[in-house]
């Protein structure tokens, strides 16, 4: 018997106690993830100047925070466009939507911040996107083919947006000619970057191709003895490939939908990149903007191969390039301040993301 199962024959007491105790086992978890790759990026502060001795414009985090807050919800903006655009093509109406789901905006939250969370915790970020799925095909009462296709042109048009971005800066900007061996790894980890929407849009586009070859590979793995049940692998792939791909279809049919999800995509990765000069300037560097933005567009191009989570360790180690403008006691310190915007604070939101669901579905069985 599983433990679900064998929690509804607990009196409510005791099942409340155990999702405290699991909840708390969470936190202490999430807060090991961070205590961890704190340690392993942060962990040689023996040059940092004490923090009372450290001078800083805090005001100077008001615009920093401003461009991660804009960002959030510029990002889940995105995802309440394609939702409400799915809708317009299922059979549920938006009345029905929000008696089984809530709000279109609930979901999209919820989608994005877990989007991120995953991401934070999950080598090379390949966490999010499952999870996503997943998520919206639990609660937002899509199809399976709906909750696969907005998630996926969601990462599609996002990472669309910082090509953009970063092909500008690496073709216009100093840093080509200032850092050669960073550019070229730039160039490196762009390739990799727009691996994955080339092979989505494969699928997208491409359905039939797609399917032939999946049921290719589902017959080698079932002559390896990996998969058991070849008619019901090759069901589901036919189905699911061409429910995807038709998903995928109504976004892009919708006029202007995918153009206006690129733009945001484009202006939520110029806020985010925009975060390290505030915070650089804060702790007193005198820095252009322009070329501090191309620089920090450069550097995280370049470890976007990096399979560790948050591509931790490869991104401090190439940001010291950003932040080698302070003196060597305030770079421990600016540092630390941006990995909090750039990646703890996802890893901190997580937790009362998923302690709000467990409350509101408390409240929707207490109600019942």
């Amino acid at each position: 018997m599983s433990d679900s199962k064998k929690d509804k024959f607990l009196p409510r007491k005791k099942r409340s106690v155990k999702k405290i105790l699991a909840f708390i086992a969470f936190i202490a978890l999430n807060a090991i993830v961070i205590i961890i790759t704190a340690r392993s990026e942060f962990g040689n502060s023996s040059n940092a100047t004490e923090l009372s001795e450290v001078k800083i414009n805090w005001w100077l985090f008001i615009p920093a925070t401003v461009c991660f807050l804009v960002a959030i919800v510029l990002d889940i903006y995105r995802y309440v466009l394609m939702i409400k655009s799915m809708l317009e093509y299922n059979s549920l109406n938006k009345k029905e939507f929000r008696e089984k789901s809530g709000t279109v905006w609930k979901v999209a939250r919820r989608t994005v911040l877990l989007g991120k969370y995953y991401d934070s915790v999950t080598p090379a970020a390949i966490g999010g996107q499952p999870f996503q799925i997943y998520y919206m095909r639990k609660n937002s009462g899509l199809s399976r083919g709906e909750s696969v296709s907005i998630p996926l042109v969601g990462m599609i048009a996002n990472q669309i947006g910082f090509l953009v971005i970063a092909i500008i800066c690496l073709i216009f900007s100093s840093v080509s000619y200032k850092n050669p061996a960073l550019t070229v790894t730039a160039w490196f980890g762009l390739l990799f970057f727009a691996f994955w929407p080339v092979m989505v849009a494969g699928v997208s586009f491409f359905p039939d191709a797609t399917t032939r070859f999946l049921k290719w590979l589902v017959k080698v793995f079932f002559k390896l003895k990996i998969i058991k049940n070849r008619d019901k692998a090759l069901s589901v792939i036919e189905k699911e490939i061409k429910g995807y791909a038709q998903s995928v279809k109504m976004i892009l049919k919708k006029r202007g939908l995918f153009l206006k999800v690129v733009i945001m995509s484009i202006i939520f990765n110029t806020l985010i990149m925009s975060i390290p000069f505030f915070v650089l300037t804060a702790f007193g560097g005198n820095v252009d903007p322009l070329e501090c933005f191309a620089l920090s567009v450069a550097v995280t191009s370049a470890v976007y191969f990096i399979p560790t989570p948050g591509n931790s360790g490869a991104a401090e180690g190439t940001f010291f390039l950003v932040f080698s403008a302070l003196s060597s006691g305030y770079v421990f310190w600016a540092m630390l301040f941006w990995r909090f915007y750039s990646y703890y604070i996802y890893i901190i939101i997580g937790p009362f993301v998923y302690l709000s669901m467990q409350l509101e579905k408390k409240r929707m069985e207490r109600n019942a």
